[in-house]
């Protein structure tokens, strides 16, 4: 897929978007659907988000406070509580940090302890002033779409048109980080993969990923090991890689600027090799040894080799 050169900035530095980049997830929470409990010490926490850095992820994306459905909310001490020490351990990473959180009063102490973004699942619906915070220090902003909250957020996952619903709602909240006074460079937005979608629903936003692309912000997508891919494959939160992984690809193809995951290096690799693939489209087909024009090797007596796929086509 060709992509225009486009840039997130988050705070002073600007992340290139001309080829995928990966935000690494590390859950600092005892309760998070996949790795809860995992890295909730901070020394483990740590070293995780060291291990993502040299895994190749471009950001690294620390939650502390779990948003998987039916989660119920903690106190904004504990939350700043479990990130405070991971923060204050991983200041001189080499990628910025993004912080998971719709909270002001966390993401304020979040910047100020070296946060260069802030994720709001909730899209600027439970503290609009997160704009205003965004827009003053320069932090990056994510605005992910999420009907309800985590507790609830799975009661209703009827639409009558779910990326058309979804696009219309993060269209309105980038509008209103704009207007709170965010350069656009600085907002993303995220079309919400499990946060209130039915299993064919988180299909059908992947699937026409292009139609939230198309809003012109950088696009967030985090498949990782959710249970819409547990429903296609059967399989429990750690047994998800390939769905993932496939996931991920797919949304790429179709505008995905950003994949937030938790297997870094294996989505690398295949997003390494999926580029390779396609940097193929851009050359003139390779010529065998022997006099130009001859046959491919191995084909029939007189057939060239086979015209290239479009790089998103099926097959």
């Amino acid at each position: 897929m060709t992509r225009p050169a486009r840039v997130w900035r988050v705070g002073d530095q600007d992340i290139s978007l001309d080829r995928p980049a990966i935000a690494g997830i590390l859950n600092v929470t005892p309760d998070s659907f996949s790795d809860g409990g995992r890295y909730a010490a901070s020394r483990e926490a740590i070293a995780r988000g060291r291990e993502i850095a040299a895994q190749g992820a471009a950001i690294l994306d620390i939650g502390a406070e779990s948003t998987r459905p039916g989660a119920e909310p903690v106190p904004a001490g504990e939350e700043w509580a479990r990130l405070e020490p991971v923060l204050r351990g991983l200041r001189d990473l080499p990628i910025p940090i993004s912080v998971d959180t719709s909270r002001l009063e966390v993401a304020e102490r979040a910047i100020e302890a070296g946060a260069a973004a802030i994720n709001d699942v909730t899209a600027l619906r439970r503290d609009p002033a997160l704009a205003r915070l965004a827009a003053r220090t320069g932090a990056g902003l994510v605005l992910m779409h999420m009907r309800g909250t985590p507790r609830t957020m799975q009661l209703d996952t009827e639409y009558e048109d779910v990326v058309r619903e979804v696009r219309i709602a993060l269209v309105h909240a980038r509008r209103a980080a704009l207007e709170a006074g965010c350069d656009p460079s600085q907002v993303a937005i995220d079309p919400g993969l499990g946060f209130g979608k039915s299993p064919d629903g988180n299909l059908e936003l992947l699937a026409r990923l292009d139609e939230i692309a198309a809003v012109g912000a950088p696009v967030w997508v985090g498949p990782s090991r959710k249970s819409f891919l547990g429903a296609l494959l059967g399989a429990g939160p750690r047994e998800r890689l390939t769905g993932s992984v496939a996931a991920c690809l797919a949304a790429v193809r179709r505008g995905a600027d950003v994949v937030r995951v938790h297997d870094v290096r294996e989505t690398r690799e295949a997003l390494t090799v999926d580029a390779a693939i396609d940097a193929r489209l851009a050359r003139p087909p390779a010529r065998s040894d022997g006099a130009a024009g001859g046959a491919a090797e191995g084909a029939p007596d007189g057939a060239g080799p086979a015209p290239p796929r479009a790089a998103g086509g099926n097959g």
